[in-house]
């Protein structure tokens, strides 16, 4: 019995000393996303955005994706072809709309009859009357009109007899093979009814490519992705590229701030992880006027330049960080001061 109880306390020894450990640690370390200027800013005036396409005409289908895919199998998957498909644009409307609003700084409406007039023999469509953008722009009440003027989409597929090598037996193996590309080109025209200005002409072209093998047709199709579904991973990537282009960019960096020194820095500490910022920097801020300890005193410091970045005061988080600096040389307020620094020549360089 006594073995037992003594290897009991081995183990509660060892889980006190960990929960201490744990509420001693020093700093708290937090993943903070670093918005990036777009490629193609946009005036600050354009904050919301009417999505519609001049694009669908009677060229344009909707297809199921069984019937879609039975085409391609009826050639045995070797077929090039252009398809003008609806759920495509419809799907790159509504992607674009999602990124633009997520990237924070767009707000967009989708009308319910967004595919405007278009005809077949205009390739691209001709621009927008000045009084059709002011229409839309007034009844959706946005700021501009964004229209899909242009899209086509070349789909190439292929199909034949491979051979594979497995290396566990040194063996080489008939297989049956097929791929896929899609070959895209889109044009986008961003038009300001306030200027009567096309902001934008931003023309998008690229390639998407599949592969796959399998020692059977069927076990190889089972997996393989289907056209209608690829039509719309493609419309995804067209909305993926125009948004990097006009929208801010997140970039993650990793940030560090102290937790531990006195019982209001661990105050400022639960405010930050509930995500009351202001509530922390009040905190810190005593901490940082009436704190007697220069280690304790520099802590909150650097706390508030932290505090400060992620409100967006750039300027003020470094004034906060070269206080601490000077208030207790530490590596992590010198490595951080080096990266508000750096932060700041990019935001420079961009304007």
């Amino acid at each position: 019995m006594k073995p037992r109880l003594k290897h009991i306390t081995y183990i509660g020894t060892f889980i006190i000393l960990a929960m201490l450990s744990y509420s001693c640690m020093p700093t708290r370390s937090i993943i903070i996303d670093i918005p990036q200027p777009a490629q193609k800013e946009l005036p600050a005036s354009v904050q919301s955005i009417t999505l519609v396409s001049q694009v669908v005409d009677e060229n344009f289908s909707d297809l199921p994706a069984d019937s879609l895919q039975k085409k391609f199998y009826q050639k045995r998957f070797d077929l090039d072809t252009v398809i003008y498909d609806v759920q495509m644009v419809d799907t790159t409307l509504k992607a674009l709309g999602e990124l633009l609003y997520e990237s924070g700084r767009y707000d967009y409406v989708i009308p319910e009859a967004r595919f405007l007039r278009a005809s077949s023999n205009a390739r691209p469509a001709p621009e927008l009357s000045w009084q059709d953008v002011a229409a839309l722009a007034e009844t959706f009440e946005t700021d501009a009109v964004l229209s899909l003027d242009y899209l086509k989409t070349n789909v190439v597929t292929d199909f034949g007899n491979d051979t594979y090598f497995r290396p566990n037996d040194e063996s080489y193996y008939a297989s049956v093979a097929a791929s896929m590309k899609i070959e895209y080109e889109a044009l986008f025209r961003l038009y300001y009814p306030e200027q009567k200005q096309i902001l934008l002409r931003e023309q998008i072209r690229d390639t998407l490519y599949w592969e796959d093998a399998d020692e059977t047709v069927r076990g190889l199709f089972n997996r393989f992705t289907p056209v209608k579904q690829a039509l719309t991973e493609t419309g995804i990537t067209i909305a993926l590229d125009l948004t990097e282009k006009i929208a801010v960019r997140w970039r993650p960096e990793r940030r560090r701030y102290f937790i531990s020194g006195n019982s209001q820095l661990r105050q400022g500490d639960q405010a930050a992880v509930s995500g009351d910022w202001q509530k922390a920097i009040s905190i810190w801020e005593e901490v940082a006027r009436e704190a007697g300890s220069k280690s304790v005193k520099s802590k909150a410091q650097l706390n508030l330049a932290l505090g400060y970045e992620i409100l967006g005061n750039l300027e003020q988080a470094i004034d906060w960080a070269l206080e601490s600096y000077e208030t207790m040389y530490r590596p992590l307020t010198y490595e951080y001061l080096e990266t508000l620094k750096r932060r700041k020549s990019e935001l420079n360089q961009k304007e």
